[in-house]
């Protein structure tokens, strides 16, 4: 009996190893969508009134956990049954990420001054709606994703690998979300309530808020790019070819940048297209 206890609790600390092993190679993959997933929700969770900014947060955060429970089963079950699909989904999904963060190139570079004029004011509700929508793709790629590194382990070791990094990606992420929008009315605490350097703290906490955003902006689109790129790289041969000519990570963001760019020519076509025939 000892001998048999002995072999259980060694197969479990086997088990707990390459679980450890391939959450932590999951998650060093699914980084740079985390990092913009972080970058998305800190822009769409910010600009609220102070009272408000929690729980904008947590409902968005609610929003997010029904996502994963939509998502994960779905997942697992492709996973299981039709493992050959996964490549294809995720194909889409790097279409996706290189359309957003084109589009966002794009925007800065020539549209910006229009979409400036055609943006229409949204109410709460509806900027927590489109904010759950989002975390919803981005949620689906990061699980899918996570998915993909850990295809050669046990059916069990993946559904424990991607289960947590789905919570990484809403407790970790929502968690950081939290603590950057009200980083100024900390910091405006600071300035109340306290002289030298904690004052000089709080002013810094509050001037930089601002750039704080801009930057997990930047950070977001450039990691678009790079894991919308990756993906083609890592699964289409010609990209493949392509990336291995380049340095890799800036390899990986012209690609996803060139599909982005010829995906947002193909949206604008439809468009274009669709506008005409209404009009006649």
């Amino acid at each position: 009996m000892a001998a048999g206890l002995l072999a259980l609790l060694d197969d479990v600390a086997l088990l707990m190893d390459d679980l450890a092993s391939a959450t932590k190679v999951a998650t060093q993959k699914t980084s740079a969508l985390l990092a913009d997933d972080l970058a998305v929700n800190a822009k769409k969770a910010s600009g609220y009134a102070s009272e408000r900014e929690l729980p904008v947060i947590w409902a968005i955060t609610k929003g997010s956990f029904i996502n994963k429970l939509i998502i994960l089963p779905f997942v697992f079950l492709f996973s299981y049954f039709a493992p050959s699909l996964i490549v294809p989904v995720i194909l889409i999904g790097g279409v996706y990420l290189s359309y957003e963060g084109a589009e966002k190139v794009l925007e800065f570079l020539f549209w910006k001054n229009k979409k400036r004029e055609n943006k229409e004011e949204m109410t709460e509700k509806e900027k927590i709606r489109s904010a759950i929508i989002t975390d919803f793709i981005l949620s689906l790629e990061i699980i899918i994703i996570a998915l993909s590194t850990v295809q050669d382990k046990p059916f069990g070791v993946q559904v424990a690998t991607v289960s947590i990094i789905a919570l990484i990606a809403t407790v970790g992420v929502y968690g950081l979300v939290a603590l950057i929008v009200r980083m100024d009315d900390f910091g405006l605490s600071l300035i109340q309530k306290y002289d030298g350097f904690l004052r000089k703290l709080g002013i810094f906490l509050v001037r930089s808020l601002p750039y704080v955003i801009k930057g997990l902006s930047v950070v977001g689109t450039v990691a678009m790019l790079a894991v919308g790129g990756g993906i083609f790289a890592h699964n289409v041969q010609f990209f493949h070819h392509v990336s291995e000519k380049l340095i890799p990570f800036l390899g990986e963001i012209l690609i996803g940048l060139f599909i982005g760019i010829l995906t947002v020519a193909v949206v604008k076509g439809f468009v274009f297209i669709k506008n005409r025939v209404t009009q006649t």
